[in-house]
This record gives structure tokens, sequence and C-alpha cells, in this order.
């Protein structure tokens, strides 16, 4: 890990697969909120939605990574597009289940007391779903890396993913070892980095 470190190569490649990963879980984050508050607010809606939903979530982002890469080709993009899908997932499904199970009584007491329906939905939903989103996003965070690293193996000439493949198959196991831990590294921040964001946020519950 030293000699990555100091010939600049280890910091290269984390700087890459952060870079994909940050922009395919923005991404998601973009997509995934919005589109599960509404799921999760408007129940006709849902019923209508979920079987297509619950096919989507079943097919393997890394199934899916020869079809990105004929559509998105080789580059960036379909790196990019491979984490937003294999991310989005536990983002929209926690959302949803958060605006579901949000306390009747907290939005009947707001509608007794004359509250509109974007009040209600800013005032009351939004808070109450908050931890619920924040689960999600926990778990989006670590799969961004995961989800990468198995693409950047199959197609890429940078990356984490790309070091480990390259360092095993020239067998340079110390190399290989020093990559898997970098790995587990940055998972475990990005983890209580995002804990830490939540504790800061939710201190009324």
């Amino acid at each position: 890990m030293w000699q990555l470190i100091i010939s600049g190569s280890l910091f290269e490649n984390v700087f890459v697969s952060l870079k994909r990963s940050a922009a395919g879980f923005a991404l998601a984050l973009l997509v995934a909120i919005p589109l599960g508050l509404v799921i999760g607010w408007f129940k006709k809606f849902e019923r209508f939605i979920d079987p297509l939903l619950q096919i989507f979530r079943q097919t393997s982002a890394l199934a899916l990574f020869p079809v990105f890469i004929l559509v998105f080709g080789i580059g960036e993009t379909s790196k990019i597009a491979i984490i937003f899908w294999g991310v989005q997932w536990p983002i929209l499904i926690s959302t949803i289940e958060g605006v579901k199970n949000v306390d009747p009584i907290l939005i009947k007491s707001a509608r007794s007391m004359g509250a509109s329906q974007f009040t209600i939905f800013r005032k009351v939903i939004l808070p109450s779903a908050f931890p619920s989103i924040i689960t999600g996003i926990r778990l989006s965070a670590t799969s961004a890396i995961l989800v990468l690293i198995a693409a950047e193996m199959m197609g890429a000439s940078s990356g984490l993913g790309y070091l480990l493949y390259d360092t095993q198959v020239k067998y340079q196991i110390p190399k290989m070892y020093a990559a898997i831990i970098t790995m587990s590294l940055i998972g475990i921040i990005v983890n209580y980095t995002i804990v830490a964001f939540e504790n800061r946020v939710t201190k009324w519950k």
C-alpha cells in the first residue's frame, strides 16, 4: 500500500472511482427521492407502477452492464449509468416506505388545524420519512462503490476496480490486498459520514 501511495497510483485510482461513484449516486438521489415521495403519497399511482418497479428492481445491475456498454459505449457514461441503476432502488423503496409509514394521527391533526396538502407534505410527510430515506441512502452509498468496482473490473483503464483486476492478473498479491483494504476503508468512511449527517439533522428523533 505504501508503494502505491508514494507512486501516486492509489490516490489517482481512488479519485477516478470516487468521481464516478459520486456522479451516479447524485443522479440516483435526484431521481429516486422525488419519485419515491410521489409514489408513496399517491396510492393509486403506486398500485399502477409497483409491478413495473418490482420487475426493474429484480434485474441485476451487473447483468445489464453489457446493455449499458452497447447503448452508452465503453466510456464514463456507461459506468455512471450502471451505478445509477444499481443504487437507486434502495433509496426509492426506502422513500416510498417512509412516506407510507407516516403516523396517520399526525396527518389528521395537521388537517384538523387547517393545513393545506402542500403544508402537510412539507411539515409532516418529509420530516417523518427522512430517517427512512437516510437508511436507503446509507445502503446505496456503499453499493455505489461495490457496483462500480465490478464495472471497472470488466471495462476500464483506471479506478480501484481496474487496479484490483490488474494486480490480480499480474499476480501482484500485496498490491491486490492493498486495493481491497482501500475499498473497505472508503466504505467505512462513507457509512459513518452519512451516520454523522443523520444524527445531526434528525436530533428531533
